[in-house]
């Protein structure tokens, strides 16, 4: 892969996983607020079980509460590893593009929770718009996450391949 493709591509999936888990954020931000202001009231005619649970969703189904929290975590990580890889791809060194790799498969193993839990949220069934569309941006994070893995990846073997060149001439 030539070193400008790589570069270009691993840029333009960092900004679109920046836009994608900065809508992740909102949104699973919003759902956990929402189940905050109304768990006191709706939870307290629940049985003992539930009531323990500090945040009791009063919409979506019984994976709902998992699936807000791991996406709000999963968000705000893959928010802020798209930002330090953007600067990390920018600099286009080795160590910087190894540093990316490892943040980039941290937050896709997270995303990867989540997305699993919105599969578990859709196999269970009957569940609101907003969360819906949580949903459906987790699972597009999840894949646009492994393309810029793999693109951060093709450019750590573009790097050290050119270095090693650059060695023997």
């Amino acid at each position: 892969m030539a070193s400008g493709a790589g570069k270009s591509a691993a840029f333009i999936l960092l900004i679109l996983n920046l836009i994608l888990y900065l809508i992740i954020i909102i949104v699973s931000g919003w759902a956990a607020n929402h189940g905050i202001k109304r768990a006191r009231e709706t939870a307290s005619i629940l049985s003992i079980p539930a009531r323990i649970f500090p945040i009791y969703f009063p919409f979506g189904n019984v994976a709902t509460g998992f699936f807000v929290i791991f996406s709000l975590i999963a968000g705000v990580v893959g928010f802020v590893t798209s930002l330090t890889g953007i600067h990390n791809v920018i600099q286009w060194t080795a160590p910087n593009l190894h540093a990316a790799a490892a943040s980039s498969l941290t937050t896709w193993s997270l995303t990867l929770l989540a997305m699993g839990l919105a599969c578990k949220e859709i196999n269970v069934g009957w569940t609101d718009s907003n969360l819906r569309t949580l949903e459906t941006i987790v699972i597009l994070a999840s894949g646009t996450q492994l393309f810029c893995m793999g693109a951060i990846h093709a450019g750590i073997e573009d790097v050290v391949a050119r270095q090693t060149f650059r060695g023997r001439v």
